[in-house]
């Protein structure tokens, strides 16, 4: 492993971009007037929740966006995406994808497999998609005439997902909404924001978007949140994802957050800290593994989210790769990663996630889809330190390509 203190300049940059994204949150805070009041909570529908309703106002300050929906009821990332989309597209529509193939648990909202679940495609809705460069870019020329007469939405993934791209930065997602409104005004471009907050200085409704969606077992709920998504952006289109996730007139004023809000309030504190410890440990782990021979992707000195995808080549070191990262985890350290099938994946996966919330890729995890090229997928990390455990624990069980 390369010593530490080479990083250490890159340590600084990222505490300096904390310390911006903090003052950011603290600014919502005092803005919003956050009191211990607004930790308690209702019960029933859920009416008058001031806690759940001032956690809304902060959310969609902190992302720049007119309204934001940030709720215990979305079950994941893919459900708080899932109903954006249902509430903006109708019979007719078209999404069109310009950032390669979307993340594999949106194929069967979108229709692209399976059948007889209310997918979009059997609500009429079609699909298209832009496919990257052979660099692995977005193709800028193809986007530049895109968009169709059909087009409603625009669906813009900022991180990489099971690909080998580099994650989208704010100026990127900047130029692909200036690039398709000048052809329709009138779409709506969609964010996947999902491992994409406060790896910058502003989030994607700031720069144009018109609506964002995400986890709160990601980035933004700092490893304290149990639960949760949220999407922001557009008030007239968050209101639309409200209608879907409750129902038509019922909207953000129901659900009840089951005394969840000092939770969901402290995690949106500790967020960008915890995002910032995850950047240095994929730092590290691309360094580390780079240094071995792997093909690695962020590569070690380029701009990165939360996500480190290191190619393997081979079924059995990534299994191998997993069960060092399983073993050096605080929860469930004695279990053994193995292949299996996963809902709304379609390959088996191995994956390592020994984590205090389940699923929660804010902590360290690793995983991957067992096919080739087999490329493991690291993400999360609450201290850098801890990342550096696993590092060395990996590299014994793998050794160089």
């Amino acid at each position: 492993m390369p010593p530490e203190s080479i990083l250490l300049p890159i340590f600084y940059r990222i505490d300096a971009q904390v310390k911006q994204n903090l003052e950011r949150v603290l600014a919502a805070f005092r803005r919003h007037r956050v009191g211990s009041h607004h930790f308690s909570s209702v019960s029933g529908y859920g009416h008058d929740d001031i806690g759940r309703d001032t956690f809304d106002r902060v959310f969609a300050d902190v992302m720049g966006a007119e309204a934001a929906l940030a709720r215990s009821q979305f079950v994941s990332g893919t459900h708080a995406i899932a109903c954006a989309l249902y509430g903006v597209l109708r019979p007719g529509d078209e999404i069109l994808a310009v950032a390669g193939t979307p993340y594999d648990t949106l194929e069967e909202v979108i229709g692209l497999r399976s059948a007889g679940q209310g997918s979009l495609a059997e609500f009429g809705v079609s699909y298209r998609e832009l496919p990257l460069t052979a660099a692995n870019t977005i193709d800028w020329i193809a986007l530049a005439t895109s968009v169709g007469p059909k087009t409603r939405l625009v669906h813009i993934q900022r991180s990489c997902g099971y690909s080998w791209r580099s994650t989208l930065t704010i100026a990127e997602i900047e130029k692909i909404v200036r690039v398709v409104k000048e052809q329709n005004p009138n779409l709506v471009c969609f964010v996947d924001n999902c491992y994409g907050e406060f790896l910058e200085a502003c989030e994607p409704a700031a720069v144009g978007a018109d609506l964002v969606a995400g986890s709160l077992i990601k980035n933004p709920g700092g490893t304290i949140a149990p639960t949760g998504g949220y999407v922001a952006g557009r008030a007239d289109l968050v209101a639309a994802a409200a209608c879907r996730l409750t129902a038509p007139g019922i909207g953000a004023s129901g659900g009840s957050s089951l005394n969840q809000n000092r939770l969901l309030y402290q995690g949106l504190f500790l967020a960008p800290q915890m995002v910032g410890e995850a950047m240095k440990g994929n730092y590290l782990l691309a360094s580390t593994f780079a240094a071995l021979g792997y093909p690695v992707n962020p590569a070690p000195s380029a701009p990165r989210d939360v996500i480190q995808a290191i190619r393997l080549g081979s079924p059995e070191k990534l299994i191998a790769f997993c069960k060092a990262v399983q073993r050096h985890s605080p929860i469930d350290a004695y279990v053994e990663p193995v292949p299996a099938a996963m809902p709304g994946y379609d390959s088996e996966l191995v994956m390592a996630g020994g984590t205090f919330i389940d699923g929660s890729t804010s902590e360290l995890s690793a995983d991957g889809p067992l096919r080739e090229p087999y490329i493991v997928y690291c993400q999360g990390g609450t201290h850098w330190t801890h990342v550096a455990l696993a590092v060395e624990a990996a590299v014994e069980a793998i050794g160089p390509l």
